[in-house]
């Protein structure tokens, strides 16, 4: 029996509602500013805070108008109802191999934390808890769910990658296709219930499924007492990790340098602007100034603890700057903003510490969540990402 099923009542996009999920942004105003320019998408209700009228309310005291939002663009056309389906998925882009993905709902009872919590979905980062409370709120709101989890099938995901590339072969003209900010198509075809739903959703259920984005997303479906939540299924073939970097607003300590070669670090500054490094060496920006780093590992942790993302949340931000990995002081950047982008950030004044860390390889993700160890939190920036607003599951 599979733990991957249609969704009983779906809303599928006629175009125009596409959005990035709520967490791929670097600042608040830049959500504004596509919600303004794009008042038809799922963003808007998803983040109803940061609509332009909505600009210094609470995310709760803002539900209303999300429910209000979701329920005229359902009026208006902007999402067509359709029962018991599955939906095909590919994101296409110049130069890139096509991704594949099957949006369906999957069983929250099936989620694992830990090796000795039964289960196939298999969760693997920390997370912060008052944006759960946030996706929570919103579901009990619209009792519509807007964002999928992606889930990585690690069983059978050459079958699964095959008989998704077969199908949208076969498929025709999609219902509607999206493009992203950085000019990725996204495709989606409506599913029905017969013989090709029922071999996709076997092959998408066919082994063990890894949380490669929406880990906040997944416990929102615990907490909200969701007996299913929304997925894409996605392969090992159709996903690349990229950085996932870390910037500092403010430096409680200010010669960190000294302080990090005391933590038993080495530290060099270098005569270039800090880049991406390689897995090993992080590199950081402040003042004008780089360095590369070589965080001390100890004889003996484990592979996770070992990992750059945990060795800089333990000794970077704890031990040498006294930051908790959830102060707000913390901001959390994602593999769509270059090194460039951050240093300009420090520069600008809008933070004093860059931190750029090498990214975690597809085959360590796996080995690391099969393994049922965690991950440090936003540690993994999974590319590309599955597009919100496509295809909506109304709550039964």
């Amino acid at each position: 029996m599979t733990v991957v099923h249609p969704i009983s009542r779906a809303w599928i996009t006629t175009g125009g509602t596409g959005a990035q999920n709520y967490d791929e942004f670097a600042d608040d105003a830049e959500i504004t500013g596509i919600i303004a320019a794009n008042p038809h998408s799922a963003l808007a209700i998803e983040m109803p805070h940061r609509a332009p009228e909505s600009l210094g309310r609470s995310f709760l005291d803002c539900l209303g108008d999300a429910a209000e939002r979701l329920a005229r663009e359902q009026a208006a056309g902007s999402y067509s109802a359709a029962e018991q389906v599955v939906v095909l998925y590919r994101i296409s882009a110049a130069g890139e191999p096509d991704a594949y993905g099957l949006w369906a709902m999957v069983d929250t009872d099936q989620i694992s934390t830990s090796a000795d919590e039964p289960g196939l979905v298999i969760r693997n980062e920390d997370v912060f808890i008052a944006k759960v409370r946030e996706r929570v709120a919103l579901a009990e709101a619209l009792r519509t769910l807007l964002s999928p989890v992606l889930l990585l099938q690690t069983g059978k995901g050459e079958e699964l990658h095959a008989a998704l590339a077969a199908a949208t072969e076969a498929a025709g003209a999609p219902a509607a296709t999206d493009t992203d900010q950085s000019g990725r198509t996204h495709a989606i075809w409506v599913v029905p219930a017969g013989p090709l739903q029922n071999e996709l959703t076997a092959l998408a259920g066919g082994g063990e499924l890894v949380v490669a984005d929406g880990n906040h997303r997944s416990l929102a479906a615990q907490t909200g007492g969701l007996p299913r939540f929304l997925a894409v299924v996605t392969t090992p073939a159709s996903v690349a990790i990229q950085p996932y970097n870390r910037l500092v607003s403010e430096l409680p300590e200010a010669d960190f340098a000294a302080r990090l070669t005391a933590a038993g670090a080495r530290v060099e500054e270098l005569p270039r602007p800090a880049a991406v490094p390689a897995k090993g060496t992080i590199e950081l920006y402040a003042a004008g100034r780089s360095y590369a780093v070589v965080l001390p590992r100890v004889e003996g942790a484990s592979a996770v603890e070992s990992l750059d993302h945990a060795l800089v949340e333990r000794i970077l931000l704890g031990d040498v700057l006294g930051l908790d990995p959830g102060d707000k002081r913390v901001s959390y950047i994602g593999g769509d903003y270059p090194a460039e982008w951050l240093r300009g950030e420090v520069d600008a004044g809008r933070a004093e510490l860059a931190v750029l860390i090498a990214p975690v390889t597809v085959e360590d993700f796996v080995a690391v969540n099969l393994a049922r160890q965690k991950l440090p939190r936003k540690s993994t920036w999974f590319t590309p990402k599955a597009r919100g607003g496509l295809v909506l599951a109304q709550l039964d």
